[in-house]
């Protein structure tokens, strides 16, 4: 910055300044505002996948841990000798189970 000395009207040059130094503080107020918009436009989404694990896990929490009624007639069924064990149906659901787990 130069000063003229032929002009000594100080006040003049300390209002430039201060001019200047306002104008120069609100350009950068106006960036730092620009910058917090554009970080607040930040998104997320989630995969399909994500979704489905969501909506099972809900369905899971919402299911009941064990059906009591299924389990009443089931040990009836034994008591009485009425409940048979198809061994071919037991092996062949045995065998598809460890098949899905590999």
């Amino acid at each position: 910055m130069t000063i003229n000395i032929n002009n000594l009207n100080t006040n003049t040059q300390v209002t430039q300044t201060q001019q200047k130094q306002a104008k120069q503080q609100a350009e950068h107020v106006v960036s730092e505002q620009s910058q917090v918009k554009k970080s607040g436009q930040d998104s997320v989404s989630l995969t399909p996948q994500a979704k489905q694990l969501n909506e099972l896990q809900k369905k899971a929490a919402d299911a009941p841990v064990m059906n009591q009624k299924k389990i009443d007639e089931l040990k009836a069924a034994i008591s009485s000798g009425e409940y048979k064990v198809n061994p071919e149906k037991l092996a062949a659901s045995i065998a598809s189970f460890e098949f899905d787990l590999i």
